[in-house]
């Protein structure tokens, strides 16, 4: 594999299915940012002891994968390996079964991310795979993006922050004082 292929030296890249896009197109930024999203979750993963949830990143990393490949393809068509519900529910799974081992203040307040190594990595995924849905949905208004990658990353964004929440070592509680 050439590391180097100097096609891309006048501001060009290749899809998946060898279309010719200038790299700043949004469909580029939408599996770039997709990519960055799955480098962001390795680093996490380093951080993270729990071997279960260490798994569970390493999965939706390699899903990642075929996320970033549809996104490649100019037809939607070409890449073969699709996300589809069954990854979705999967993910669902997830929040239920962290959400479940935390009390309701912990699930439901306003906190100051970051306790840990693990936890802040997590934070920044989270921030990551929300900036790659919106790049998504622009990139849906130009082209057709199945509604199950929709669907996918806005539930991983939630799976992230669910396994944020769940391995900060305290929350340090936001607390909003209005003065009347």
């Amino acid at each position: 594999m050439e590391i180097y292929t100097k096609t891309g030296d006048k501001g060009e890249t290749s899809l998946y299915d060898n279309t010719r896009v200038a790299k700043d197109s949004i469909r580029v930024e939408s599996y770039g940012t997709i990519d960055e999203l799955n480098s962001t979750l390795g680093l996490a993963r380093t951080f993270i002891s729990d071997g279960e949830i260490s798994k569970t990143v390493f999965k939706i990393q390699r899903q990642l994968f075929d996320v970033a490949g549809e996104l490649a393809t100019s037809d939607g068509t070409t890449f073969p390996e699709k996300i589809d519900t069954p990854e979705i529910e999967e993910l669902e799974d997830i929040i239920d079964k962290y959400l479940a081992r935390m009390n309701e203040e912990e699930k439901s307040s306003f906190i100051i991310p970051g306790s840990n190594r693990a936890s802040a990595s997590l934070h920044q995924a989270r921030t990551i795979c929300r900036r790659a849905e919106r790049r998504i949905v622009t990139l849906g208004r130009e082209a057709e993006i199945r509604e199950e990658i929709k669907k996918y990353v806005n539930r991983l964004s939630d799976v992230i922050y669910t396994l944020a929440r769940f391995l900060e070592s305290r929350l340090e509680y936001v607390e909003f004082n209005k003065d009347d």
